[in-house]
C-alpha cells in the first residue's frame, strides 16, 4: 500500500513538473514573440508592398546625394570588417574592448579557476554530480564573459561621456589653424582615459607610419561605439574629399550631446522601475539564504531530496523568466 502511495505521489510530481515546464516554455515563447513583433510586422509590410530588405536599401540609396552615399558605404565597410572576424579572435576582441591585454591563456586560466571554485561550492552543498558538472561548465563559460562585458560597459560609458569634449578640442584647434595630427596629440594629453588612450594610440601609430584608416579600424575593435564609428567615417571622408572638418565635427558633437542628454533622461525616468526590479529579483534569494542560515533543518529538504532539486530548478527558471520580462520593460535602447 505504501509503494502504491509512493508511486502516485511520484506520478503527481512528474505531471506537475511537466505542466510547469510547458507553462514556462509557453510564457517564454510569448515574451520572445512580443520582442520580435516589430521586426516581423516590418517584414510583413515589405512583403505586402512587394519589396525585400535589399530592394528597400537600393531605393533609399537612390535618394541619397553623393556625400551621403560615401558615408553609407564607409559604414557598410566597417560592418563587413566586423562580421568577417571569426570565433578564433572572439576572446581577444572581448579583452581589448574591456581595456585589457589580449592574453588568452590568462582568460582560460581564470575560467578554469572559477569553474573549480563553483564546483567546490556546489559539492559542499551535497548536490548531485550532474548539478556539480553543470555549475562548473556554466560558470566557466558565462562568468568570464559577464565580467568582460561589465568592464566594457563601464569603459564605454566613460568614453561616451568625454568624447564630445575631445571633439570640441579638435574643432577649436582646426579653426585656429593647427593641423589635425597636433589636435589629436592635444586630446591624448588633455582628455582622461579611455578617450586619451585611444587618441594617443592614433598619434603613436602615425609616428610609425600607419595610415589613419588603419588606426581608426583598430580603434573600432577596441571601442566599437556608434560615436567613435561616426568620428572614423567623418575623418576618412574628409581625407578623401576634403571639406570643412570643423563644421562637420561640430555637428557631430551636437548630435552626441543630444544623444547623451536623451539617454540620461531615459535612465532617470526608468530609475524607479530599475530599483523595483532589482529588489524583486534579489528578494527570493536573500530570503532563502536567510532561512537557510537561521534554520538549516527547515531548508535542508530542498538540497538533499530530488523533489527539492526539482523545486529549486523550477523556481530559478521562473525567476529567470521574470527578470527577463522586467529587463525588457525597463531597457531603453538609446
Amino acid at each position: 500500500m505504501g509503494s502504491i502511495v509512493g508511486i502516485d505521489e511520484r506520478m503527481a510530481l512528474i505531471l506537475g513538473a511537466g505542466f510547469l515546464s510547458c507553462l514556462l516554455f509557453l510564457t517564454l515563447a510569448i515574451v520572445l514573440s512580443h520582442s520580435a513583433g516589430p521586426r516581423l510586422r516590418l517584414n510583413r509590410r515589405l512583403r505586402n508592398l512587394g519589396l525585400s530588405t535589399s530592394q528597400r536599401e537600393t531605393v533609399s540609396n537612390r535618394t541619397m546625394n553623393p556625400r551621403q552615399k560615401r558615408i553609407q558605404q564607409k559604414l557598410q565597410d566597417l560592418e563587413n570588417r566586423k562580421k568577417k572576424k571569426g570565433a578564433k579572435n572572439e576572446i581577444q576582441s572581448a579583452m581589448l574592448k574591456a581595456g585589457l591585454e589580449s592574453n588568452v591563456r590568462a582568460y582560460l586560466f581564470g575560467s578554469v579557476l572559477v569553474s573549480v571554485i563553483s564546483m567546490g561550492v556546489v559539492y559542499i552543498l551535497a548536490m548531485p554530480w550532474y548539478v556539480i558538472l553543470a555549475s562548473g561548465l556554466f560558470t566557466a563559460y558565462f562568468l568570464p564573459k559577464w565580467v568582460l562585458l561589465i568592464l566594457f560597459n563601464k569603459r564605454q560609458k566613460r568614453f561616451t561621456a568625454n568624447f564630445p569634449d575631445a571633439l570640441d578640442i579638435i574643432i577649436r584647434g582646426v579653426r585656429s589653424g593647427l593641423p589635425v595630427a597636433e589636435c589629436l596629440n592635444i586630446v591624448s594629453t588633455e582628455i582622461p582615459d579611455p578617450v586619451g588612450d585611444e587618441f594617443s594610440r592614433l598619434v603613436e601609430g602615425q609616428k610609425i607610419g600607419l595610415t589613419i584608416p588603419e588606426l581608426l579600424q583598430r580603434g573600432l575593435e577596441r571601442m566599437p561605439t556608434k560615436e567613435y564609428k561616426f568620428f572614423a567615417v567623418v575623418i576618412q571622408i574628409q581625407q578623401e574629399t576634403g571639406g570643412n572638418l570643423a563644421d562637420t565635427l561640430e555637428n557631430l558633437s551636437t548630435v552626441l550631446r543630444d544623444r547623451k542628454q536623451m539617454r540620461d533622461k531615459a535612465v532617470a525616468l526608468a530609475s524607479e522601475a530599475t530599483a523595483s526590479a532589482a529588489i524583486i529579483g534579489s528578494l527570493p534569494i536573500l530570503v532563502g539564504g536567510a532561512l537557510a542560515f537561521l534554520s538549516w533543518e527547515y531548508m535542508e529538504v530542498l538540497f538533499t531530496t530530488d523533489t527539492g532539486h526539482l523545486l529549486i530548478g523550477g523556481g530559478l527558471g521562473w525567476m529567470a523568466l521574470g527578470i527577463l520580462v522586467m529587463r525588457n520593460m525597463i531597457n531603453f535602447k538609446t
